[in-house]
């Protein structure tokens, strides 16, 4: 049987030109959706204007805290599906600016699903969250039954995110499902202080790579294709059955990684023996992050299909093919 469900489908992704949004608009227009690109700026290293994805696609320029365009957006194109990416999303950032970070990832949040409740054509949401939403919890790994307590700006500010999205579903019966993910990494990441792409970028130029903390905090990485798979599962899954709505899904590979051991398997995959340089000047960040998947692969079916390595190759391979060194 040939799977139809993205055919022809009215999908909005805001954040579009970001790294998972990128991959998620490839992944949607492989399928046939009809995919309507919300893009506030125009970067154009992005994969999703470097692939050509976006001149596949209906381009809106726009601000996610604009509710007006939203409303407008979701009406002129009877947008059936949504996918909420759009967020400011390096810590460090949040620490020197909380109230831009407070800007796109709460109202913007709000603002997204205000205007879905007031469109009669919505039928999924998948709002796009993080495990920092958790904050900082003693045991691990985390579960979608972990109270969120951000205590950081950027922490706080996917506890409000998740707590809204929460709130739309409960009181307004709304249709959205939250995602919470790991630190996403893979090809077309051009934030250079995340240590995946810095990395890479460093060893390419011949330079030592540099790690901003003390190399010891651990996280849990998750490739960016198996990211955009995951929401699109999960929006298959919550049109087959409108009770997930107000649930929260964790999607990881349940890898407890230190900085330092995805700057090491960088190295040996590279071939270099560049030894990093390490600043420790972190602050404002949680120490130790894992999350369970096991009630995405109880309740969705779901499995990651890449494995460490072989993801951590293909985004080497993403950077050699498409920096300028």
């Amino acid at each position: 049987m040939v799977d139809t469900f993205w055919r022809d489908r009215p999908t909005l992704v805001t954040g579009a030109s970001g790294l998972v949004g990128s991959w998620l608009v490839k992944r949607l227009l492989e399928k046939n959706a009809q995919v309507i690109c919300l893009v506030r700026d125009w970067v154009p290293g992005s994969e999703l204007i470097r692939s050509g994805d976006l001149q596949r696609s209906t381009v809106v320029n726009g601000d996610v805290t604009d509710h007006e365009a939203l409303e407008r957006i979701i009406g002129e194109y009877e947008t059936d599906t949504v996918f909420h990416l759009a967020a400011q999303t390096i810590v460090g950032i949040a620490n020197r600016n909380p109230l831009s970070t407070f800007e796109s990832n709460i109202k913007g949040t709000w603002s997204l699903l205000e205007a879905c409740r007031r469109s009669p054509t919505v039928k999924q949401i998948v709002i796009a969250s993080s495990d920092k939403a958790y904050g900082d919890h003693e045991t691990l790994p985390y579960d979608e039954n972990m109270p969120l307590q951000g205590m950081h700006p950027y922490d706080v500010s996917k506890s409000c995110a998740d707590l809204i999205a929460t709130t739309y579903a409960n009181t307004f019966d709304l249709p959205v499902v939250v995602t919470r993910c790991g630190n996403f990494f893979g090809g077309g990441d051009l934030n250079w202080n995340r240590i995946v792409p810095g990395t890479i970028r460093s060893i390419l130029r011949g330079d030592a790579p540099v790690i901003r903390s003390d190399g010891k905090y651990i996280r849990d990485y998750f490739y960016v294709e198996d990211g955009a798979d995951a929401y699109m599962l999960v929006a298959e899954k919550l049109a087959e059955n409108r009770e997930l709505a107000g649930e929260a899904f964790n999607f990881s590979n349940e890898l407890q990684l230190t900085v330092l051991d995805i700057v090491d398997m960088i190295r040996t995959r590279m071939g270099s023996n560049l030894e990093p340089v390490v600043l420790n000047q972190t602050s404002n960040e949680i120490k130790h992050q894992y999350l369970s998947a096991e009630k995405a692969r109880r309740v969705l079916g779901w499995q990651p299909t890449s494995d460490m390595e072989s993801s951590i190759d293909r985004t080497i391979e993403w950077y050699r093919d498409h920096l300028e060194i």
